[in-house]
């Protein structure tokens, strides 16, 4: 194969490897505006013969989609606040200062990732009600999702702070400036695209989040849209294009954010891959 092919091959692989891992999403949009004899159809359509998309509007009324999503953003912006205030500190400290402990701190932090949620549920569930936090369920559940979700963001946000020049804190702090004034005014400004993007994710990834929402909260006025979602399920759902179309309306928002900030997340990720 000579080289003018190549890219050209290479982009064919993409495309293909793209239309799979998004060929889900096209179904389930389809799936949704489609009729329920249609559905299970034999062969299957892939296109609807009678597209019928009132059934969004049916689904958000009937559902009461607009207190689940609220609750989702009441929850994601809380863990997204609460990973960035506390997190970005951890991540400052990790990349500026390193000895024997820091690494033993880092590695606990790495371990700390790979627990599964299903796993610290049952300790968290019973920890919060001795301390009477199962009173107040979005509260609990913030700071449960925010401990899963810290561990990825202090990761990411070192490697950001690690790619700022050392040199320039040190010449501020011969300026005059203390420690926490050089952070502020010359480590933080240039370290913020990174904070921004790996926020934008601690964000996306808490709005979807599920198991500590259906254990704790059980006031379907305080469940977000993913608990909302596991509603329409049951032995005998036959509900399927409005549990499609709850689903589209779900993270189309999520899907829409990451199209218009793809280039900048992009960017953030490999902010420190050239130091």
């Amino acid at each position: 194969m000579t080289r003018t092919y190549t890219p050209w091959f290479l982009l064919a692989i993409a495309l293909g490897l793209a239309a799979i891992y998004l060929f889900p999403l096209y179904w389930m949009y389809i799936t949704s505006i489609k009729s329920g004899s249609e559905i299970f159809a034999n062969p299957p359509t892939f296109w609807p013969t009678n597209p019928n998309p009132a059934v969004f509007a049916d689904v958000w009324a009937r559902r009461a989609m607009p207190t689940y999503l609220w609750n989702s953003v009441v929850i994601a912006g809380g863990v997204t606040a609460l990973t960035v205030v506390l997190g970005t500190g951890c991540a400052y400290v990790l990349a500026r200062y390193r000895n024997g402990w820091i690494d033993a701190g880092l590695f606990c932090i790495l371990m700390l990732q790979v627990l599964p949620a299903s796993v610290m549920i049952t300790p968290i569930f019973v920890g919060f009600n001795q301390v009477g936090l199962l009173n107040y369920p979005r509260t609990a559940v913030i700071l449960a999702a925010a401990a899963k979700a810290m561990p990825f963001f202090v990761v990411l946000v070192r490697a950001t702070f690690m790619s700022v020049p050392r040199e320039l804190e040190e010449a501020a702090l011969v300026d005059g400036n203390s420690r926490i004034g050089a952070f502020f005014s010359i480590v933080l400004p240039l370290a913020r695209n990174g904070i921004l993007v790996c926020a934008i994710l601690t964000f996306m990834s808490a709005f979807g989040e599920y198991i500590y929402s259906k254990s704790i909260i059980q006031s379907p006025a305080l469940q977000p849209a993913s608990v909302g979602l596991s509603g329409f399920l049951g032995p005998n759902s036959t509900d399927w294009n409005a549990i499609m179309a709850y689903s589209a309306i779900y993270v189309t928002p999520i899907l829409a954010a990451f199209v218009i900030l793809q280039r900048r997340i992009v960017a953030g990720l490999t902010s420190g891959a050239l130091k």
